[in-house]
């Protein structure tokens, strides 16, 4: 694979961080294309543009509208073919290992310097997997009830994700409707598939299993 001509998304929602990370990675891939995404909404649409192949997807797990882990699952489910590298301002065992076990192609840390960011760009787009030094990955049991969360939740589809995002926002099904353009019977039926895929009853424990994908907030000097 030659990385020139490349189309590549960050997906996070610190401007300034979007910004310098596409100036430093400007020599490294001089040749790419560069699209920005501030929230999981913004994120799906550009991915949703069937005029346009992407190459990479550099991800932040906290943006608005993605719940820890929720964003990554959905991207691997509904993408597979497309690598995902997780860049956090967490830099721990158990999210990295969380984060490779849900499909990451790569964890970069936001401490990271912009010649380790390159190298392990280029890792992952010759095919292999990324993490930082001295990193042992911990095993994620199959036990583990927030990875079943994370194996019901790869089953909904894209509109019935962005359905569950929509009910954690505390909008009304008829809300709902009119943001997504369908009728008020549509979200309803969304919302029946989705408390019978995530094993809940309404939508109040449908929006407390997906936080069970939640992470400790950090704060970005």
């Amino acid at each position: 694979m030659k990385l020139e001509n490349l189309n590549i998304i960050i997906a996070d929602d610190h401007p300034l961080f979007r910004n310098a990370l596409r100036q430093a990675l400007a020599t490294a891939f001089s040749k790419a294309s560069w699209f920005e995404a501030d929230c999981a909404d913004a994120l799906q649409s550009l991915l949703d543009d069937q005029s346009r192949s992407y190459d990479l997807v550099l991800l932040d797990l906290q943006m608005p509208g993605s719940h820890g882990y929720s964003t990554l699952i959905h991207l691997r489910s509904h993408f597979p073919e497309l690598p995902v590298v997780v860049i956090s301002a967490h830099e721990d065992a158990n999210t990295i290992s969380r984060a490779v076990h849900y499909g990451s192609a790569g964890f970069i840390p936001k401490s990271a310097s912009m010649e380790t960011l390159a190298e392990a760009l280029t890792c992952v787009l010759y095919g292999d997997i990324w993490l930082p030094e001295g990193i042992e990955l911990i095993e994620v049991s199959d036990e583990d009830a927030t990875d079943q969360m994370a194996s019901k939740l790869s089953e909904l589809t894209p509109q019935q994700y962005k359905v569950l995002q929509l009910f954690a926002e505390g909008l009304l099904n008829k809300q709902i409707a009119y943001d997504l353009g369908v009728s008020e019977a549509t979200i309803k039926a969304h919302a029946t598939a989705i408390f019978r895929k995530l094993g809940v009853r309404n939508r109040t424990q449908a929006v407390i299993a997906l936080q069970q994908l939640e992470m400790e907030k950090v704060e970005i000097n």
